[in-house]
């Protein structure tokens, strides 16, 4: 395994999580008491384990059949139409 690779996914997906829904949803069952702080974490840990298992087979399917410079421009271009969004969302006046 490269460290540099490992590193690079490590610190991508490390810092597209913090402060994401999901992120938000695990603090939130942890605040509620119903499970133990370990029981929250494990669970939400395996979550993350299958999610990102289902992406890797996912991806590594999907780039049999298209080129990964393709799967790249269409990521890069629904991140920014995601953020747009976002910024439209929250600039908008409220209704």
């Amino acid at each position: 395994m490269d460290l540099k690779s490992f590193a690079l996914v490590f610190g991508t997906v490390f810092l597209a999580e913090l402060g994401d829904k999901t992120q938000l949803a695990t603090l939130l069952f942890a605040a509620r008491g119903t499970m133990t702080p370990m029981g929250v974490f494990l669970a939400a840990a395996s979550a993350l384990i299958v999610a990102s298992a289902v992406g890797v087979l996912a991806g590594v399917w999907v780039a049999k059949y298209v080129d990964t410079r393709y799967l790249t421009i269409v990521a890069g271009v629904g991140f920014i139409v995601i953020g747009c969004w976002t910024l439209w969302s929250a600039l908008r006046p409220a209704a």
